[in-house]
């Protein structure tokens, strides 16, 4: 059996119809004339078409967007991951900075002690027998500048470098004060290095954070040095002034900061201290 198309049957049916309504006396046209099947086939297939169109457009805006977000944190994974990394490998170095001990004769640069190798071999003749690091007297900060050089007395008369060095060594342990010096010079003119001229001493209150230190051995009741330990801290003072580019106005007694009376001798006697200063100038 013949298969009818839908399209022409239903314009077969619309003629009939108007033909009716002719013969009834309606006007031809009032009605709404039945289209053609080809006519609606176009419109079909052209909002088909369109809608083709959209769903391509729509998937093609959806795909940019998508790309564009998985690039934005593909880009913020990679530079949280790079700063990481940074701030790990800077971490790391400054924990292998703090690890390394301020040990005596550590070069790093051809630096020893914070100063050029060629000034530092230059000094005068002493031990070094640094004290254990301690928050009491030797707590390890940097010493990054030194602008003045303190001189001091031990006020402990007829006490020699050593025992002054047990002195400050045991404040780790009895926790009685916060107290030490870089150098100590003794009665027969000894000099001990107790703390690295790269690290701060507790000396001078106000000024551990840039000054180097010197305690002085005497026996005299008065304060006075003997001439072996003068002759050393005039020595001492003149290559230190020398190795941080100083004269002779940055060297103080312990009372031009704060008034306590240290070194007592030179402080009573103004005289000798301007003695003092003039043979370190001297040399």
């Amino acid at each position: 059996m013949e298969k009818r198309n839908p399209y022409l049957e239903e314009y077969d049916r619309q003629r009939q119809l108007m033909a009716i309504e002719v013969k009834r006396g309606a006007r031809p046209g009032a009605g709404q004339a039945p289209k053609r099947p080809e006519a609606a086939g176009r419109a079909q297939r052209t909002a088909y078409a369109r809608a083709r169109r959209k769903r391509i457009v729509r998937r093609q805006r959806i795909t940019v967007a998508v790309w564009t977000v998985c690039l934005i944190l593909a880009a913020a994974v990679f530079l949280t991951r790079n700063h990481s990394a940074e701030a790990a490998g800077q971490e790391n170095v400054r924990a292998a900075g703090e690890s390394a001990p301020a040990a005596q004769n550590d070069r790093a640069g051809s630096r020893i002690q914070g100063l050029p190798q060629e000034v530092f071999e230059a000094h005068p003749q002493w031990t070094e027998d640094f004290l254990t690091p301690n928050e009491y007297s030797r707590p390890g900060d940097a010493l990054e500048q030194v602008k003045d050089v303190f001189v001091h007395y031990t006020a402990n008369p007829g006490t020699s470098a050593a025992q002054n060095r047990s002195y400050f060594e045991q404040q780790k342990d009895v926790h009685e004060r916060s107290v030490s010096a870089h150098f100590i010079i003794g009665c027969e003119g000894e000099i001990i290095q107790c703390v690295p001229l790269d690290e701060i001493a507790y000396a001078v209150m106000t000024r551990n954070m840039d000054s180097v230190s010197i305690e002085c051995c005497y026996r005299a009741e008065d304060g006075s040095f003997t001439q072996e330990t003068y002759d050393s801290l005039v020595e001492l003072l003149a290559w230190l002034t020398d190795a941080y580019g100083l004269d002779t106005e940055h060297i103080l007694r312990h009372y031009d900061c704060g008034g306590k009376k240290c070194p007592l001798y030179y402080v009573e006697h103004e005289d000798a201290w301007e003695q003092l200063l003039r043979d370190v100038a001297a040399l």
